[in-house]
C-alpha cells in the first residue's frame, strides 16, 4: 500500500463543520462560555485547532534531539567539585554547570580529567572578572573546550538591587570580557528564570528578557557577541511552556535580524522553584518531570533538573540520583533524544507560540518607548508589574481556582516537616542598602507552609 494514499478515502473536515458538531453536542449551551478557556496570559484557548485558522509562524533552526543532560555544582571545594563532576559524567551527565563563589579558583584543578571537548561547561561566577575570562580563554584555546560563561551585571542588579561595583565599571568589565573571551562559546547570559520565579507572566518573562538583551546589544553594538545564554525556568503549564521557549527563539531571531546581527540563542533550562512544595514533596518529582519534558520539546540546549528535596535538604546523593535518572529515562527510554522536531505541525502549540511572541513583542515595544529595561528597572516599574501579576496568580491559588496537590487540596494532615528541614525553605530578607528594589523570587505555597509548620 502506498503510504501517501492512506487518507484518500477520508474526506477532510472543515473548521466550520467541527464547530457545528460541537454546538450540536452542547445542546444549546454557549460555546465560548463552556469550552473556551481564558489563560492568565490573556490567551483564549479553544477546544480544537484547525489548519484553516492557522498562519505559519516564523521558523527557527533547531534539532530537539541535540539537548544535553546537565547538572549544577556549587564549588565549595575544588577537589570535591572535580570528583563530583567526574562521577556525574560517568553516570550519564553531558554538561556541567559550575557556580563559582570566588575568583580564587584554579580552573585547571577544577577541570582535571574532564574531557572539555565533549562535555560542555557552564561557569556562573557570582562576580565579574576579566582575569577569569582570560584563564578560560587560554584553557579553551589549548584544549578546544566547550565553555560558556554566564555573566549578567544587569541581571545581578535586578536580583540584588546593587551592581557588583557600579554601572560604569561593571559594563566596562563585561565589554572587556567580550573581547577577551572571543573564542569561548559565550560570555553573556540573561536570567529569564528570575522573572518566572518572581511570579511574572510568560509575556512579561519574554518581553523583559528581550528588553534586557537589547540593553547589551545597544551598549556593545553587538560587537564580538557570538552567543547569549538564556537561563530559563519552566513551570507546570505544559503546552504553554513549550510555546514560551519556542517564542523566545523566534523573538531573538527577529531582534537580531533587525540589527543585522547573527547571535546564537543558547537556552539553558531548569524547573521553576515557584510551584515546588515542602509538604507532599514527592509530587515535586511529577512536576519536574513534565517541566523537563516541556523544556526539551520547547528547544532547550541543556536541561538541568531540580532534585525533589531541593527546597529543604542539603545536596545529597539520593536526590541528585533521582533528578539525574528522570532525565536519563526521558532521553534514553522515552526517546526524547531521537525526534528532531516533535511539535512541528501541532496547531495548538504553534498558535500559542505565535500569540505569546506577538504579545511579548508588543510589550517589548512599549518598554522601549518608555526608555528601555534598565530605566524602568531603576524606576521600579518592572518590579511593580511583576508583583502585580504574582499577586493576581496568588489569588487564583488562594481562592481555589488553581491549586497545588498536597498543599491547596488533598492535604495529608499527618505530614510533618519541621524536623526534616536542613535548610531554610523560605525567603531570606536582610536589611541592607540597595540602589533599587530587588526582584524577589517567591514560591506560591510559602504562606501555607509557614502556617502548617507553626501548627505542627
Amino acid at each position: 500500500m502506498n503510504k501517501s494514499n492512506l487518507f484518500e478515502n477520508f474526506e477532510s473536515v472543515s473548521a466550520k463543520a467541527w464547530k457545528q458538531k460541537i454546538q450540536f453536542e452542547l445542546q444549546g449551551k454557549d460555546f465560548n462560555e463552556h469550552l473556551v478557556w481564558n489563560s492568565i496570559e490573556g490567551i483564549d484557548v479553544k477546544p480544537f485547532y484547525h489548519s484553516e485558522a492557522y498562519s505559519k509562524a516564523p521558523t527557527f533552526q533547531y534539532n530537539a534531539s541535540d539537548w544535553k543532560i546537565g547538572h549544577s555544582i556549587y564549588v565549595h571545594s575544588i577537589e570535591k567539585s572535580n570528583s563530583h563532576a567526574l562521577a556525574l559524567i560517568k553516570s550519564g551527565i553531558e554538561s556541567i554547570h559550575f557556580i563559582l563563589p570566588t575568583a580564587n579558583i584554579s580552573v585547571e584543578n577544577l577541570l582535571e580529567k574532564i574531557d572539555t571537548t565533549k562535555v560542555s561547561i557552564y561557569f556562573e561566577p557570582l562576580f565579574i572578572s576579566e582575569k577569569l575570562v582570560k584563564i578560560l580563554q587560554t584553557f579553551s584555546l589549548k584544549n578546544n573546550s566547550l565553555f560558556y560563561i554566564l555573566q549578567d551585571p544587569i541581571g545581578y542588579l535586578a536580583r540584588s538591587g546593587n551592581w557588583h561595583e557600579n554601572l560604569k565599571t561593571d559594563l566596562h568589565t563585561l565589554q572587556q570580557t567580550i573581547h577577551l573571551g572571543s573564542d569561548l562559546k559565550s560570555v553573556i547570559s540573561i536570567d529569564l528564570g528570575l522573572f518566572q520565579n518572581a511570579g511574572g507572566s510568560m509575556v512579561q518573562q519574554l518581553a523583559y528578557t528581550l528588553a534586557h538583551a537589547n540593553e547589551y546589544i545597544n551598549l556593545f553594538h553587538g560587537n564580538n557577541i557570538k552567543s547569549v545564554v538564556f537561563k530559563v525556568s519552566v513551570g507546570s503549564n505544559y503546552f504553554f511552556e513549550i510555546a514560551k521557549l519556542q517564542a523566545l527563539r523566534i523573538l531573538w531571531q527577529s531582534l537580531t535580524k533587525d540589527y543585522g546581527l547573527s547571535i546564537d540563542c543558547h537556552i539553558l533550562t531548569q524547573p521553576s522553584r515557584r510551584n515546588k512544595t515542602i509538604y507532599d514533596y514527592n509530587t515535586n518529582l511529577l512536576r519536574t518531570t513534565t517541566e523537563c519534558m516541556s523544556a526539551i520539546l520547547g528547544s532547550s540546549d541543556t536541561v538541568i533538573n531540580m532534585p525533589y528535596d531541593h527546597l529543604y535538604h542539603k545536596d545529597n546523593d539520593f536526590g541528585d540520583r533521582l533528578s539525574r535518572n528522570q532525565l536519563l529515562i526521558i532521553k534514553k527510554e522515552s526517546y526524547f533524544g531521537t525526534v528532531s522536531n516533535p511539535t512541528e505541525g501541532a496547531y495548538y502549540i504553534e498558535t500559542l507560540t505565535q500569540q505569546l511572541a506577538q504579545k511579548s513583542l508588543d510589550l517589548f515595544k512599549d518598554i522601549e518607548k518608555q526608555g528601555g529595561y534598565l530605566k524602568l528597572l531603576k524606576e521600579g516599574n518592572v518590579q511593580r508589574k511583576l508583583k502585580e501579576h504574582a499577586q493576581k496568580e496568588q489569588v487564583l491559588y488562594d481562592q481555589g481556582s488553581e491549586g497545588l496537590l498536597g498543599t491547596h487540596f488533598q492535604q495529608n494532615a499527618s505530614d510533618a516537616m519541621k524536623s526534616d528541614l536542613e535548610i531554610y525553605p523560605f525567603i531570606k530578607q536582610q536589611a541592607r542598602k540597595t540602589l533599587l528594589e530587588p526582584i524577589i523570587p517567591r514560591r506560591i505555597s510559602e504562606e501555607i507552609e509557614q502556617n502548617r509548620l507553626k501548627d505542627e
